[in-house]
Order: structure tokens, then C-alpha cells, then sequence
């Protein structure tokens, strides 16, 4: 029981704001480039509770946290309309590399602010310099999942709205098909051990922000 406390209480806040500012960074990103529909919803807003869905922030982290598992979550998709957008089909690419860019950006502060504390040691930071190690190199670890896996180009991730715009529309049509059953597609990934593909990629991003 100790462990699992632990484990979550160096996990809560890394986790809530790698999923937070993933969602921030999308309508922020959008704002900008002409569509505030996000703004308007209150959604650019580090509040948590604009953002909460209660499984995918709450119950499914706290599931995995438990059974030891790799660490994931989302929040409630941030709403976009694409033709508010200057120009939608380039645009809708960089509102969805957003995130992915702010978690890899996440991670790389995380793992600066890790290397520093560390040349410290925990002992000459008090009762709180583990447990802020532990917190730090757990924020660049789930925030390396959030972005490799939003890369996988299968909707709804990120990487298949970046691929759909980036295919001829003809293409992009026959591919777009595939939205109504991404989730389905996403978790036969994860029954078959297919996603388990995506580990030396994270094993790598790990090793290049934190070292072997």
C-alpha cells in the first residue's frame, strides 16, 4: 500500500500537466492561427478542471499507477473548428504537432531541472530532494509516452490528423474512413503487443534527455 501512495504521489501533478498543457498548447496553437473556439470555451486555461475527463485523466492513470503498468492518460479534447482556420490544411498540422512538441519540450525542461538537482544530491535538499528526483524523471517519462504515442498516426491521435493533411485528398479521404474505428484499432494495438513497438523509441528519448 506504501508503494502505491508513493507512486501516486509523485505521479499526480507531472501527469496533470503533461495532459494539460498537451490540451493547452492545441487551442492555444489554434487561437493564434485564426480559430477561438478554444478560447471561448474557457479551454486555454491551466485550470484542471476545464480540462478533466473523468476517465481518461482520473480513472484510467489511477488504474495503471496501481497495476504497475506504463503510465498514460488524455483530457477532454480541446474543440477546433477548421474553418476559422487562415489556411485549415496547413494549420490543422501544427495545431496537432502542438502537442506532441509541448510534451517533448516538457520532458527536455524536466530532465535540465532532474541533471541540475542531482549534481545537488538528494541529501543536501532535504527530506524532499527524492521525491522531487522521483517527480521529475517521472514528468519526463510520461510526458515521452504522451508524445510518441500521439504520434502514431491512427485517429484520434495527433499523428493521423498530421498525415491526413499531409496526404492528396484523395488519399486523405479514404484514410479519414478510418476515425469511427481508431479506438477500437488503438486497443487491439495494445491486446496484440504491438504497441509495445513504440518502447525503444521512448527507451531512446529516455536515454537522450536523462542519459543510459
Amino acid at each position: 500500500m506504501d508503494s502505491i501512495i508513493q507512486r501516486i504521489s509523485i505521479s499526480v501533478i507531472p501527469i496533470l500537466l503533461a495532459i494539460i498543457l498537451h490540451e493547452v498548447s492545441h487551442g492555444w496553437v489554434a487561437d493564434r492561427l485564426g480559430d477561438s473556439t478554444a478560447r471561448y470555451s474557457g479551454r486555454i486555461t491551466l485550470n484542471p478542471a476545464a480540462h478533466i475527463d473523468l476517465f481518461g485523466t482520473i480513472i484510467l492513470p489511477l488504474v495503471l499507477l496501481i497495476s504497475g503498468g506504463f503510465i498514460f492518460g488524455y483530457a477532454k479534447p480541446v474543440p477546433i473548428n477548421p474553418y476559422n482556420l487562415r489556411n485549415p490544411r496547413r494549420d490543422i498540422i501544427w495545431i496537432s504537432l502542438a502537442g506532441i512538441l509541448t510534451n517533448l519540450a516538457l520532458a527536455a525542461v524536466s530532465a535540465m531541472v532532474f541533471r541540475m538537482m542531482r549534481f545537488l544530491l538528494p541529501s543536501s535538499l532535504g527530506f524532499i530532494g527524492e521525491p522531487l528526483l522521483k517527480m521529475l524523471a517521472v514528468s519526463v517519462m510520461i510526458n515521452i509516452i504522451l508524445a510518441v504515442f500521439n504520434a502514431i498516426p491512427i485517429p484520434p491521435l495527433d499523428g493521423s490528423r498530421v498525415l491526413a493533411h499531409l496526404l492528396p485528398p484523395e488519399q486523405a479521404a479514404v484514410f479519414s474512413k478510418l476515425e469511427p474505428f481508431g479506438f477500437i484499432i488503438i486497443l487491439l494495438l495494445f491486446f496484440t503487443g504491438v504497441i509495445d513497438l513504440i518502447w525503444p523509441i521512448i527507451g531512446f528519448f529516455m536515454d537522450v534527455f536523462l542519459g543510459p
